[in-house]
């Protein structure tokens, strides 16, 4: 899969929602049957995904975010510049707000989402966003 060159403004969308499919299919979902797949770039130009994880204690279940992130973080960290997540049909599917608030964590100031919309920012489905910065002003 292409990579996105580090400080370019242009995606492989494309490449982005074919990694998330492939993340898709790798998903563990005995119980709800819904598998979820997603990918992202790194600021760097890697590339990074994840599946859900379910679990029969249903509160321990792992996002495809969560493993995303997990992810991110055991191939060298960084952040986030473009995401994509699909469900068991390939369509796009909006992180909920959970999701959201973990993946402002971990975003590049320019981080972009494939929305059910189309491609939005981090600050447009995450207004007003609580992060570290909030956290600094405390210390």
């Amino acid at each position: 899969m292409e990579e996105v060159s580090p400080g370019s403004t242009s995606v492989d969308w494309p490449a982005l929602e074919a990694a998330a499919v492939e993340a898709m299919k790798k998903a563990y979902v005995p119980y709800s049957k819904f598998p979820v797949g997603a990918a992202a770039f790194t600021a760097d130009g890697r590339l990074v995904s994840g599946c859900n994880v379910e679990n029969a204690s249903y509160g321990l279940t792992l996002c495809a975010e969560c493993a995303l992130v997990g992810n991110l973080h055991m191939t060298g960290g960084g952040l986030l510049r473009a995401f994509y997540c699909v469900d068991a049909a390939g369509k796009v599917l909006m992180p909920c707000g959970r999701c959201r608030q973990l993946l402002y964590e971990f975003r590049a100031p320019d981080m972009e989402l494939m929305t059910t919309q189309g491609i939005k920012t981090m600050d447009q489905v995450l207004p007003d966003a609580f992060g570290p910065q909030n956290l600094e002003d405390q210390r």
